[in-house]
């Protein structure tokens, strides 16, 4: 039996498999991908044993930071991170969710501070159970992180 790939393999790069099927695009946002000059390949609602759907971000000729490596747990934290050299995976990413993070995100409260002055927004991250909970450091209001939108 041959098995055949969904999205093409990259000779370089990083893929980050098993995404939680539809937050493949808010992790491009969040790397700022659609910004940098990196080929990169997006696979929506891919079958998966584990996860029944995946996303799927594979991109060419970058391997992520750490920092933006623990970021893409907010959105998902099941993923792998595999960083791939001469089409192979060589090392893979060990993650840790943020205790916060500065500047990325936009404040879901219309009364926060940062909706009308010129501060970077600052969110402490919280778990409660499987939840993940952004906690804005100025109108101290606390948001799921589905309802915090990227800044763009």
């Amino acid at each position: 039996m041959t098995k055949t790939l969904s999205v093409s393999a990259i000779h370089n790069g990083t893929v980050i498999d098993h995404i939680n099927s539809g937050q493949a695009f808010r992790i491009v946002h969040l790397l700022k991908l659609q910004e940098k000059k990196y080929k990169v390949t997006i696979g929506i609602n891919l079958p998966s044993k584990r996860l029944k759907l995946k996303d799927l971000i594979k991109i060419e000729n970058h391997v992520l930071t750490t920092e933006e490596a623990n970021d893409i747990t907010i959105f998902a934290p099941e993923a792998t991170i595999n960083v791939i050299r001469n089409f192979e995976v060589t090392e893979k990413i060990i993650t840790s969710l943020p205790s916060h993070i500065r500047g990325v995100f936009i404040c879901p409260n219309p009364a926060c501070v940062t909706q009308t002055e010129p501060v970077d927004t600052f969110f402490n991250i919280e778990t409660n159970g499987k939840a993940i909970l952004l906690a804005c450091k100025y109108c101290e209001k606390t948001f799921d992180r589905n309802l915090v939108k990227v800044k763009i």
